[in-house]
């Protein structure tokens, strides 16, 4: 069962190409501040403009850094969780056993988009990766994007399906928690998919959440997710607090623009997206340094280095 702060990992470009030195820092910033997840190639890693061989040189990346964990063994073991949905179902499946084959613990699969299928359609659409691919699934159900959502029911009864292990819920409505996890088989996950609703979705049941935010922040994102696991209130009330500018803050503008910003600001990687994405506005650069600046997560020097 996948449970507390899972990376949705960002990708790093420079000049237009991948990455992969800042990607080898990104995994080692992750592995290193104690997070409990990472989700390489999701949406907040850009996916959709990724190249196949870029894809396949992240998740093998990304397994490896896991698999050898960081400075004697730091974070070896945590679940990588690849981003391969498409709204195309043999994309899909191709982009499934390409993950398979990287040697990752799960595919994280959105609800198709643009097609906007029926929920029969939905129901076809994951069995028919189930059936194709002996790799765990993540449902993804974000109707923000998809324009479609995913029922309850139809969860339900994907859930039936032995490798159907999960689901990320990025929706406002926390109750949904509460009934899928009523109605599955006790080792299905419910991960939310929002930071900022992240303490409503524990309280409703929630395993975990696949997280933004903890990009520039795990080893916070992580401790209020074990001050939950562990019992301890009054912590996760006051990490809740602290993280809750940082949560609006990387959404003021469309994602990842401003993490990526905030990425930068923490010489991860450059801020750099693709189009059709621009990187994140004056404004939002503002914002997110102040914000960073009051959570300590970078200095006042640093910021004033930064708007230089």
């Amino acid at each position: 069962m996948f449970k507390g702060s899972i990376t949705a990992l960002v990708t790093p470009f420079l000049d237009g190409a991948f990455d992969a030195s800042s990607f080898e820092k990104v995994l080692a910033y992750q592995l290193e501040h104690g997070t409990h997840g990472i989700v390489p190639c999701g949406t907040t890693g850009e996916a959709p403009t990724l190249e196949e061989e870029e894809f396949r040189a992240i998740l093998d990346m990304s397994v490896a850094a896991v698999k050898g964990g960081i400075g004697g063994g730091i974070g070896k073991g945590i679940p990588v969780i690849a981003g391969t949905g498409s709204n195309s179902t043999a994309k899909t499946i191709y982009m499934t056993d390409l993950a398979k084959r990287a040697g990752v613990d799960a595919a994280l699969v959105v609800v198709p988009y643009y097609n906007k299928p029926s929920q029969d359609g939905m129901l076809a659409h994951y069995k028919a990766i189930h059936n194709a691919v002996d790799l765990p699934i993540v449902i993804y159900n974000v109707p923000s994007r998809c324009g479609v959502e995913i029922s309850v029911d139809t969860v339900c009864r994907l859930a039936e399906l032995p490798r159907i292990v999960a689901i990320k819920d990025a929706t406002p409505d926390v109750s949904r928690t509460t009934e899928i996890k009523s109605r599955v088989k006790a080792d299905f996950s419910v991960l939310c998919g929002d930071d900022a609703i992240a303490g409503a979705a524990l309280a409703h049941g929630a395993d975990g959440c696949i997280s933004v935010s903890s990009n520039v922040a795990p080893a916070l994102c992580s401790e209020f997710q074990n001050a939950w696991m562990a019992g301890d209130i009054a912590k996760f009330q006051d990490l809740q607090a602290l993280l809750m500018p940082l949560h609006k803050a990387l959404f003021v503008e469309s994602s990842p623009a401003p993490v990526k910003y905030a990425a930068s600001a923490l010489d991860l990687c450059s801020d750099e997206v693709r189009l059709p994405l621009l990187p994140a506005s004056e404004r939002a650069r503002d914002l997110v340094d102040r914000v960073l600046r009051q959570i300590g997560l970078i200095s006042s020097e640093v910021s004033d280095k930064l708007r230089a």
